[in-house]
């Protein structure tokens, strides 16, 4: 018998955790961070406690209560015993994590995994999820290629036992990639690189190392598909059952830069004839897509008539959003200043594709210094620095020839601005998304108050009217999703034409049901950790 489980990912866009399960051998698509479910609880100065392990994400309903999946050093607070009021339920033979992309709403909580359980995913999304790791502060709960050990243990003078890190040793997850992309790696310049990369911290410790391996080493059949999304190296997955082929969009459109690529996924899946499909439907009420063709024209429209400095405000980890800006400073004559982070991930995105350009040789990139108060910083942000050090501007840089740059800043890098002292009638260019919730509503008025006490023009940016968010008439178009619109995803399925079709990643899936009523197709709304046969 082939079920699935929802576990997360229902009614909610993110957090995707889907339990594949063929007799003993079971697989789970996605393993991610559930933001919505965690606002709930938790804010910026209410956190998880991590000396408590996994009881406070198992008694919110943050993580499933399935025993054996999770890692043993953090059950040794009788974890079990804390949570017996849940109904548990014991996973015996999971053979990997099918991952879709690097974002943290489909990976952050495979932190919690056991080490032996692989993460299958594209080479790229290994590297990404790595330097995205690197170039943060993961929270204990987001630690997603590599993670500390804990130890149950008491301070002095204290009764209750808490998990603390055993050592500054970290342990690497075990990363499957596909055999056509393991070739790339044979490659000497990529060896070298990732004996200082791969195999060790941003700190430059050490890592107990896992090497990559081939998809061939799992009981399933796998089939992984490159897609378009908002972050390189998403892919959709397919696997053989003895009921037929079920395939997992992930996260996917057709309209940005890769577009070829999910049209490749949809005929190649087509041919499967699949038994279900799970898709996904973040904007299932959008009927059309912004291209990145379009967000191109359009901000270089804007900036081409700005006189003072330019700040972009886009997604983090959208490579191709930043290679945008990068063409259009090219046109406009000025420089692109990403910050570290952002040259971290180029640098590393560039390993498997050369075509991305490189920091060093393009005259129009160079990076931002950011005010620290460290007197030691990452070791990963002193090699950065040393290795480009004629690349790197400073505040004072940017504040004296402000008509020459195009800063790569999102709200959370708007303190910057005071180091600056921007003239007034800079531009602000808001490339991304409306607000989703009530937290980032806030964030939005502070960020128009931060705009307005340095006299800047914006455009782009939603304003509140009649209680929606709406991007003000005439500044439409400067923002790509990282998803399909919901014709296009209706589209999809009936070419692909799954006999079973699950919603997740989806506010409303009942759209599925309205519009699918007459194709044949049979759509099942999942419910939390109810199976459906297959």
């Amino acid at each position: 018998m082939v079920r699935l489980t929802v576990y997360s990912g229902i009614k909610e866009i993110g957090g995707n955790k889907i339990l594949l399960e063929e007799g003993e051998h079971s697989l789970f698509l996605d393993y991610g961070l559930p933001y919505a479910r965690y606002k709930r609880y938790y804010e910026e100065y209410l956190k998880p406690r991590s000396g408590a392990g996994l009881i406070d994400f198992l008694t919110l309903g943050l993580l499933p209560p399935l025993q054996g999946i999770y890692r043993d050093d953090l059950e040794n607070l009788d974890i079990w015993g804390n949570v017996c009021n849940l109904a548990t339920r014991k996973i015996m033979g999971l053979e990997g994590i099918l991952l879709t992309h690097a974002h943290l709403d489909h990976s952050g909580h495979i932190s919690f995994i056991r080490p032996e359980v692989p993460v299958y995913s594209t080479a790229l999304t290994a590297f990404i999820a790595k330097a995205i790791q690197d170039s943060g502060t993961a929270a204990f709960d987001q630690q997603v290629c590599y993670y500390t050990p804990v130890v149950p243990s008491c301070p002095p003078g204290w009764k209750q036992k808490a998990l603390i890190s055993s050592s500054d040793d970290k342990c690497q997850r075990r990363f499957h990639i596909p055999d056509e992309e393991m070739k790339k790696l044979d490659d000497m310049a990529i060896q070298f690189w990732l004996s200082g990369f791969w195999e060790r911290t941003s700190r430059q410790k050490k890592i107990r190392s896992s090497s990559f391996d081939t998809h061939n080493k799992c009981h399933f059949e796998l089939r992984c598909f490159p897609v378009d999304h908002s972050i390189p190296g998403a892919c959709a997955w397919a696997v053989n059952t003895s009921s037929g082929w079920i395939v997992y969009s992930g996260d996917l459109r057709s309209h940005g830069k890769r577009g070829d690529l999910t049209r490749a996924f949809i005929s190649r899946a087509e041919k499967l004839n699949p038994r279900a499909m799970i898709i996904e439907g973040t904007n299932i009420f959008r009927t059309a897509n912004v291209s990145e063709d379009t967000v191109y024209e359009n901000a270089l429209r804007f900036i081409s008539c700005a006189k003072g400095l330019v700040i972009a405000d886009f997604s983090a980890r959208d490579v191709d959003r930043l290679l945008t800006f990068l063409e259009i400073a090219r046109r406009t004559g000025r420089k692109l200043a990403i910050l570290a982070k952002d040259a971290y991930l180029l640098r590393t995105v560039r390993l498997l594709e050369p075509e991305i350009p490189d920091i060093a040789l393009d005259e129009n990139l160079v990076i931002y210094q950011e005010t620290t108060a460290s007197k030691s910083p990452p070791l990963w942000l002193r090699n950065l620095f040393a290795d480009y050090n004629d690349k790197v501007v400073l505040a004072e840089d940017v504040r004296k020839e402000q008509s020459a740059y195009i800063m790569c800043f999102s709200f959370f890098d708007i303190n910057e601005l005071p180091g600056i002292r921007p003239d007034p009638g800079g531009l602000y260019v808001y490339s991304s998304s409306e607000p989703h919730d009530e937290e980032q509503e806030i964030d939005f008025r502070r960020l128009r108050n931060w705009l307005d006490h340095f006299k800047f023009e914006y455009v782009g940016l939603p304003v509140e009217v009649g209680g929606e968010w709406q991007i003000p008439e005439g500044q439409e178009g400067l923002h790509a999703s990282g998803h399909a619109c919901g014709t296009d995803l209706l589209d999809m399925v009936k070419s692909i034409k799954p006999q079973i079709l699950v919603p997740v990643h989806c506010q409303y899936p009942e759209f599925y049901c309205e519009n699918l009523k007459d194709k044949g197709i049979q759509t099942i709304l999942p419910e939390e950790g109810v199976p459906i046969e297959i």
